[in-house]
């Protein structure tokens, strides 16, 4: 049995570089595979392994201090959900327009999953999805407010809509916390007074509080794609791109240079061969369909102790 764990946190590291070494030489020690990012503003990973390797992972990062608060959303599966290891340092550890923002120092109230569920149908709540349009196009909140975003950089930009709901509770949500963190400061930053956040997002909402009222699925940034979330009222809201009959199967256009996020039934992707339209059909340079729909990159077995001479083409 395998695990998934997603999880972030907002606290000062002084050197991200020396951290993202020793990090990535624990995660290698234990097998792990997936996506870590590092920055002087905190850590956000996502990551499978063994139960066992998990369970040892989570340990030694709660042992250091300042994650102390850090929470794992946990799902089992059956098998890993990457195929390789990535731990990096960037700027962010959610690529945003919001540099400034500390989230650490001042965010939007927290809400558990049973808290959010009970004021969401508020007539003086609005619940705001600060998530990419891919994302909410395939799951949503019902009666949820989106923002026609196609990266979450666009937030800034996009707050403007929402000054109609200034005298409201403005409920944010995303997939696991880490967006809504800058979300919420930046409105609060901005004037908005009753701001909150779904603590954990929607994958703790659906572990929690049965998912009940979240439409659709879930979009994951691992090999499963999505995943569902609501196990009261489940309903599908996408619509496969060419044909436009319901479909909650999200695939990648096989096109590289395309590589869309779009709902494509069985059907369809494989009149199409994973491509979107007719025109990435025919392109030159479309990758071969294997029925899935994912491009996932191969492991090339990178050891930092051996350096740059263990990787294989």
């Amino acid at each position: 049995m395998y695990q998934v764990l997603l999880y972030y946190c907002y606290t000062p590291l002084a050197n991200p570089e020396q951290f993202r070494e020793e990090h990535h030489r624990l995660c290698l020690e234990l097998d792990l595979r997936g996506r870590i990012i590092v920055a002087t503003e905190g850590l956000n990973g996502t990551v499978s392994g063994t139960v066992e390797s998990c369970a040892r992972y989570m340990a030694a990062v709660k042992s250091d201090p300042r994650f102390a608060a850090l929470e794992f959303k946990i799902d089992e599966v059956p098998a890993h959900t990457f195929q390789k290891l990535h731990v990096r340092v960037k700027p962010e550890i959610v690529h945003s327009s919001l540099r400034h923002v500390r989230p650490h120092e001042k965010t939007g109230q927290h809400l558990s999953p049973e808290e959010f569920k009970a004021l969401k149908d508020r007539d003086d709540v609005v619940v705001v999805d600060v998530r990419s349009d891919y994302e909410y196009n395939l799951g949503r909140f019902k009666n949820a407010v989106t923002l026609d975003m196609e990266n979450f950089r666009d937030f800034p930009e996009r707050v403007e809509r929402l000054k109609e709901f200034k005298d409201k509770k403005i409920l944010t949500y995303c997939t696991g916390g880490v967006k809504c963190e800058k979300a919420s400061a930046f409105l609060l930053e901005q004037g908005f007074e009753n701001v909150y956040q779904l603590h954990g997002g929607i994958i703790k909402y659906g572990i929690e509080a049965g998912g009940e009222d979240f439409d659709g699925q879930c979009y994951v940034f691992d090999n499963r794609v999505a995943v569902d979330v609501n196990r009261v009222n489940p309903t599908v809201i996408s619509r496969c791109q060419h044909c436009q009959q319901p479909s909650n199967r999200l695939v990648n256009c096989a096109n590289p240079h395309c590589n869309a996020h779009l709902p494509l039934c069985e059907a369809c992707g494989e009149q199409l061969q994973g491509a979107c339209s007719d025109a990435c059909a025919a392109h030159p340079d479309k990758r071969p369909y294997d029925g899935t729909g994912a491009y996932p990159k191969l492991s090339n077995h990178y050891n930092p102790a051996q350096g740059l001479a263990s990787y294989k083409a």
